[in-house]
């Protein structure tokens, strides 16, 4: 299977965002209600053991695979079609100007030998695709083409996890398109009354803190930092004597004892609210900007009640949730309040179903 940067036909079958994180499987499927518009059909969040993945790497691939086969089980579709992603750390990109007017063959002999060049491992152990982005911004006679590339085992596991769930992979994405493609869908519901915004995705997840900045919907900043809920879970577990996979599920369910929201959790929404702004000063340090004009929170902790405005009085910044599904119709399956809590966590996985409607 060729590494597809995750376009193809938008006329093609159904299909599912599959996004398998550090601490769950994630599934999304979409249907259309018209020009840019959705319907949320079902989704669910399959919580995996602690380690099953590991900085982006699945390390228990049985784990995995049952979490896969339980969420499509979940899921009560029969969809089989899924679009994945690899993690960023995963993939090698870079772009490229090419001259406009080339022949498919002829791009694809370029992209080969320009890989050649940058990536650091024979082309036979990698998977290679790239995608015209369009005209160059320095020569309308020219194009620039994004080339991504990696290694073949990354894919292959991929692959893996979802073939022995009797799923077919017809896109595999990397994580970071796949929520920017969901960003496009939260970027509508910010006030853009400003020439060219400054807006930075701040995407908590269980381990890693990733900073996305973007001017003007083009990426311009980004970097990850370890901070993750992955912290609160472990002051549960010390506290209550649980073992993680309880600690974990209890933090999920909102079923810990009285003194979690008074004690526990407030030191963790300080600390979280401190890693960003100490995360929007680092980005004021190594680049020309000087501020940012909204941030966007995502990822699980996101849902935590009250993050957003915590966040808002230490960066001085107007904070909101992401929420990529907010205007979307809802199918009788899919409960409002459920998904309103689940939104943040869910960017990737709406980004990869998003895929199904992509006119590249």
């Amino acid at each position: 299977m060729r590494f597809d940067l995750s376009f193809f036909n938008p006329k093609a079958r159904s299909l599912l965002g599959l996004d398998i994180c550090s601490s769950a499987v994630k599934m999304v499927e979409l249907s259309s209600t018209g020009r840019d518009e959705f319907r949320v059909e079902r989704y669910t969040i399959e919580v995996l053991p602690k380690d099953a993945v590991a900085d982006g790497n699945i390390a228990d691939l049985e784990a995995v695979q049952e979490g896969v086969r339980r969420a499509w089980k979940r899921m009560a579709t029969s969809t089989r079609n899924v679009a994945m992603a690899l993690p960023a750390s995963a993939v090698i990109s870079k772009k490229i100007i090419v001259p406009a007017g080339m022949r498919d063959d002829e791009l694809e002999v370029l992209v080969e030998s320009e890989a050649n060049q940058y990536i650091p491992f024979s082309i036979d152990e990698v998977n290679l695709d790239y995608q015209v982005i369009g005209p160059a911004p320095s020569a309308p006679d020219e194009l620039e083409v994004l080339i991504a590339a990696s290694k073949k085992e990354r894919v292959e596991d991929r692959l893996a996890v979802a073939e022995a769930a009797g799923l077919k992979v017809l896109v595999m994405d990397v994580e970071s398109y796949a929520t920017l493609s969901a960003f496009e869908l939260v970027a509508r519901q910010l006030p853009m009354d400003e020439s060219a915004p400054i807006v930075a995705l701040v995407d908590v997840g269980m381990n890693v803190m990733k900073l996305t900045v973007l001017r003007n919907g083009q990426q311009v900043y980004a970097r990850e930092q370890a901070f993750g809920g992955g912290l609160l879970t472990q002051d549960i577990v010390r506290r209550y004597g649980m073992n993680y996979g309880e600690a974990e599920a209890a933090k999920r369910a909102a079923n810990l004892p009285e003194d979690y929201e008074s004690e526990l959790l407030p030191q963790f929404m300080d600390n979280l609210a401190l890693e960003v702004s100490r995360a929007l000063q680092f980005f004021f340090t190594s680049t020309q900007f000087n501020k940012v004009d909204h941030i966007v929170l995502a990822g699980g902790c996101a849902s935590i009640p009250g993050i957003d405005e915590l966040v808002a009085t230490r960066t001085q910044v107007n904070t909101i949730v992401a929420n990529p599904f907010a205007g979307m119709m809802l199918s009788d399956r899919v409960r409002a309040k459920n998904l309103l809590a689940d939104a943040s966590s869910l960017m990737a996985a709406c980004g990869l179903a998003l895929r199904r409607f992509d006119p590249s």
